[in-house]
Order: C-alpha cells, then structure tokens, then sequence
C-alpha cells in the first residue's frame, strides 16, 4: 500500500504542480498589483471588524476557523520535513510560495464571499459553489466537492493525528505494546486516537457554530505561545540568527539536497502548510459576515502570512538555530547531526531543538502545541468536507451522507494515529495535490472569463478611496452574474 501510494503521490507532486502554484501565485500577485504588500494595513483593520449574525460568523471568527486548518501538524513536522529532505534552503521557498499564494489566498476567498449561498439558515460557499456559478461547470464542480470530501474526510485527518501521536511518544514514551489486528501498537498511539476521536465527536456533532466558538478560543492562543517560546529560543541565540538567514538564503540557491529538492520540498510542505491555492481557505471565507466580498478576501491573505513567515519560520529558527536537525539525499546523509534513527517526518526535530534550550520542557510542550494544531485542524476539514457534502445534498438528497461524513472522518483519525509517518503523510500529500490541481486551474480560468475577484478589488478600492462608512456590492453593475447571494441583499 505504501508504495502504490508513494507512486500516486509522485505523479500528482510533479513539477507542473509546483510550476503551477508557483506561477499563479506570481500571476495574481501582478495583476492585483501585489496587493499583499499594499493593504497589509487594510487587512489589519478588517480582523476585527465585522460582527457575527444568525447566518454567519464575524470576519475574526473566519479568520480563526482558515488559521485552524491553515495551522497545523505541516507548521512542525511539515518544516522538519522540509529542512530533512530538502535541506535549509526550503524554508526560503516555503516564504516564497507564501508571498505568492497570498494573492492566490486573496482570489479564492474573494470568490468565495462573492458566489455564496445561505443553507439552512447558515452560509456556505467555496470553490464549488463558484465553480458552477461563475464556470457554470456543475460538472466540475462535482469533481472538486467529491475529491474534498475524500481529501479531508479520509485522506488529510491522518497526518494531524500521526503528528500528535507520534509527538507524544517522543514526550512521554510508547507505553507497552498491545496486539491488535493492525498489528502491534503502543498504548500512547491508542490512547491519543482514541481521546481525539471522542472530543471530535462532541464538537462535529454540534454544528459550524461550535466549530467557530472553539477555534476563536484556541488558535489565537496556542499560536501566539508557540510563537512565544521561539522568541525565547531566538533570543538565547541572538547570536547565531544572522548566520541561519544566510544559511537559508545560500542553500535556496546553492542547495545541498539539489535545487529539485530545496524547491519541490519548500514548495510542497509550504502549500501544505498555508493552503494558499489548496481550495480550503475560500470554505471559511464564506461564511463570514461582511459588508463587500473583498474585505474577506484581503483577511484570508493574511491569514497566510500568519501561518507561513511567523509559525512556520519559528519552527525553522529554532531547528536550524540549535542545529537539531539531519539531511537527507539520495545517497544518504547530507547533514546528521542527530541521531539516523529519527524520522524527519514526525515532530522530533522541533521537540529535540526546544528541549536542547528549556530542557525538561521541549519535549511535552511540543506535543501539546501539536495537539491542538491537529486537533483544531482537523475540525477544519469536517467543516471543509460538510460544506461540499452540503453543495452535494442541494441535489442529491441523501439523509445519511453527513453522518457518513463524520464517522469516516473520526475513523480516518484513529487510523492516522496508529499508523506510519510515510504513510500518513503520502497520503495527505495526494489530497493537497489533487485539490490543488482542480482548484487552482478553476481560478485561472474564471479569471480568463470573467475577472470577478479583480473587478471586486477594483470596487472596494473605490469605495475605500471616497471614504464611505458603510461598503456596498453590486455584482450586476460590475458585470458580474450568477451572484445571487449579493443581487438579492
């Protein structure tokens, strides 16, 4: 199994894909004129404007629901994974895709907020919903829905929870071994599965409001004390930051592991990580509850940067600032400076370098930061994967296909913790890919047809620039069709 799937992900992960994420990121960072860099101010502003409503959540609480996706296992075992396998040089492409996939994160939600609908007395949208609408390919958008409900009910929840499992076993040991129909597993890896799969049944079978409330608490808190302890980390070893700038900057360049590796790595675990162009994002973005559809748009770019060049870069500072890390080629060790036997695929190298600095206390706050990254992640994608089992049911009604949904969600869970780091991850490697594939190809060709997501961005502007208090849309008088959301307030 492992090898078919390791052949699959080869084919989806081919250089066309990290061309493609590259490019478009570049594509629609020109055309909206790098509009990550000239309203980084606007989108401050906009976190915390907005209130939530009986449809929709408030623009902090969309913002707090994409970050929980957003921020996950890929922020600390994704980088590991990238500095092992891709040597430093990829944390820098990983800022890269970053910066692009900003505009690409922009366009997505924009569309998102602009062909939304209101079901069941809540919103819902994203890139099937605008697949159809502005495509008008149901087709296709059939397509997406159905490959993310695989990708985030089945194929994406095993990574979280083999990153949170194998956390734990690195803080507090396997435990004994028991002998089960999988095989032989640690009590460590079936009691992590097992008390994530009954708290993801308590929230999941509360509704999207729950799934909000909680992720508002938690994400802001445990990224700002991750963020927190690299700071500290950082801050021990003022001394030594210069040269692992240099470090990163010079091997994005002149890698060690080959440019192939340094890019397709960075690129890879950086669109892993920040989702920008994955088609996740835009899921979230729908359901706040603003005044234009741009203003969600430019809070969901942000949302990348805070995932990417602060939680992800304060994992690659304190690896590579400790030197807790090995590099992998093809030929073998490229680095060790740790031990062979540690798996760059797992947590290890982040618990190992803050343990070098705070000993006694790398080791369990890794594994606890990770448990709620993983945990609030993985209410993500049962939030991503009902809303595309709500776009289905709008003409198929099958009564059982949410119930469905989150028993195979809970059961891919408990799967994930038990088995392998290779495995996991291969396989949520294919469902980033083909998501990535099918959405951001959708994106490029909406904007061939219609432009809706600039157009938009051109009329907030406007707007912005006379000083209106209240913002209005009119998609009509913008050329814009099909958005009947909008047409009918």
């Amino acid at each position: 199994m492992e090898a078919a799937v390791a052949y699959i992900n080869g084919i989806i992960w081919s250089k066309p894909l990290i061309g493609l994420c590259l490019g478009a990121g570049l594509f629609f960072s020109v055309l909206t004129r790098f509009v990550q860099v000239r309203m980084f101010a606007e989108m401050w502003r906009l976190l915390f404007s907005g209130k939530p409503s009986e449809q929709g959540i408030s623009s902090f609480q969309a913002l707090t629901v994409s970050l929980s996706g957003r921020v996950g296992t890929g922020n600390i075992a994704g980088v590991a994974t990238a500095i092992g396998l891709g040597g430093p040089g990829a944390v820098f492409w990983m800022w890269v895709v970053a910066f692009l996939g900003a505009a690409t994160a922009y366009v997505e939600s924009t569309l998102a907020q602009i062909y939304k609908e209101e079901q069941d007395g809540e919103y819902r949208g994203g890139p099937a919903f605008y697949f159809e609408k502005a495509l008008g390919q149901p087709i296709y958008a059939w397509i997406f829905a159905i490959a993310t409900i695989l990708a985030c009910g089945l194929l994406l929840p095993g990574v979280q929870a083999n990153g949170m499992g194998n956390a734990l076993v690195t803080a507090f040991g396997a435990g004994q071994n028991i002998e089960t129909s999988f095989g032989a597993l640690s009590q460590t890896q079936i009691l992590s599965g097992s008390v994530m799969v009954v708290l993801l049944g308590f929230i999941i079978f509360g509704g999207v409001k729950r799934i909000a409330s909680f992720a508002q608490f938690v994400v802001p808190f445990m990224a700002l004390a991750y963020i927190l302890v690299a700071l500290i980390i950082v801050f021990l070893n003022a001394d030594r930051v210069p040269g692992v700038i240099a470090m990163i900057v010079g091997d994005a360049f002149n890698p060690m592991a080959g440019f192939g590796a340094a890019v397709g790595w960075g690129v890879m675990r950086g669109v892993y990580s920040n989702e920008a162009g994955q088609g996740t994002g835009p899921h979230a973005a729908a359901a706040a509850e603003v005044q234009h559809p741009a203003q969600q748009g430019l809070v969901q770019a942000f949302s990348v940067y805070v995932d990417t060049l602060f939680v992800c870069s304060a994992t690659a500072f304190m690896i590579l600032i400790t030197g807790a890390y090995n590099v992998v080629g093809e030929a073998g060790f490229l680095v060790q400076n740790l031990a062979a036997e540690i798996d760059p695929k797992s947590p290890a190298f982040t618990q190992i370098a803050i343990e070098g600095v705070l000993p006694g206390i790398g080791k369990p706050f890794v594994a606890f930061a990770l448990f709620f990254f993983s945990f609030t992640t993985i209410l993500a994608y049962y939030y991503i994967a009902e809303t595309n089992v709500a776009y289905i049911k709008r003409s198929f009604n099958a009564p059982g296909l949410t119930f469905g949904l989150k028993v195979m969600l809970m059961g891919a869970t408990f799967y994930g913790a038990i088995k392998t780091a290779d495995l996991a991850w291969a396989m949520g490697d294919i469902g980033v890919g083909i998501m990535a594939w099918t959405n951001i190809v959708g994106i490029l060709v909406i904007f061939f047809m219609a432009k809706p997501a600039i157009k938009t961005l051109q009329d907030y502007e406007a707007q912005r620039k006379r000083g209106v208090e209240t913002y209005s849309f009119d998609p009509e008088a913008l050329g814009i069709k099909n958005a009947d959301f909008w047409k009918n307030k």
